[in-house]
């Protein structure tokens, strides 16, 4: 992916928020969520970008503040701000767009759920990969040690060691802001198609965060796929298959 293909949205508030944008001029836009400490650059936006300029659809994707090129220290930013530089970059590129299937990933799901209110009239279908809302409060803070919660406390970051190369850091910004995001006690009156695809052998966010999305929902037009072998990322060719496929079965509807 080259450097050409990218822009920066510039906010209200002076962020730089780095994007990318295909078939602008198209009415039903795949809008795709990385998640936390992630970018733009991997194998899913690669792949939904692939997907859309095939089926000529809209596109767009973007790094939240602190991430990849986007402007901002990650050590500073939260739940509420990610979700904010979301909801400006897509109500300036689809303001005038009436048909939008949001994709997260991880904690992308959870910046889509916090959004829901902002474009429930434009949804047609939302696909959450390995989803992750709340994490910071049950996946984190409830299984560190009395230790590690000293040390975030205190204002300090505590570095939390993963699956990845580099450690997450962790912030009492992050924590507590984090519990002003809670989305999981708040039900989703739509009609709008859901899929959740989930690994079973997700080593970092448990299959029953899938399952509370679910319940969310009040569509009968739901369901949980469950990837059998499948690990987090869920960025292997025959995974990005079936995502795709299921993709391709909300987009025929449409167009």
């Amino acid at each position: 992916m080259t450097s050409k293909r990218f822009k920066f949205f510039i906010t209200s508030n002076k962020k730089k928020i780095r994007y990318q944008l295909l078939n602008k001029e198209k009415d039903l836009f795949i809008i795709f969520f990385h998640g936390f400490m992630s970018d733009i650059t991997g194998k899913k936006p690669s792949i939904f970008r692939k997907f859309c300029r095939k089926k000529k659809i809209g596109f767009l994707t973007f790094e939240y503040s602190g991430h990849g090129k986007s402007s901002g220290r990650f050590v500073e930013e939260n739940i509420s701000r990610w979700s904010n530089d979301a909801k400006r970059l897509i109500k300036a590129k689809t303001k005038n767009k009436k048909k939008l299937i949001f994709i997260g990933s991880s904690m992308g799901s959870w910046i889509i759920l916090n959004l829901f209110k902002n474009f429930n009239k434009q949804l047609i279908g939302f696909i959450g990969i390995a989803s992750a809302p709340e994490f910071t409060e049950e996946i984190m803070w409830k299984n560190f040690s009395k230790e590690e919660k000293k040390i975030i406390l205190k204002n300090k970051i505590y570095y939390l060691d993963n699956d990845y190369e580099t450690p997450y850091p962790i912030t009492k910004n992050l924590i507590t802001n984090g519990r002003k995001n809670k989305i999981l006690n708040k039900k989703i009156d739509t009609k709008i198609s859901v899929i959740l695809f989930h690994g079973l052998k997700d080593k970092l966010v448990p299959l029953k965060f899938s399952r509370e999305i679910f319940k969310l929902f009040k569509t009968k037009n739901k369901k949980i796929i469950k990837i059998k072998d499948g690990d987090h990322s869920l960025s292997r060719k025959k995974d990005l298959i079936k995502i795709c496929s299921e993709l391709g079965k909300i987009t025929t509807d449409i167009i």
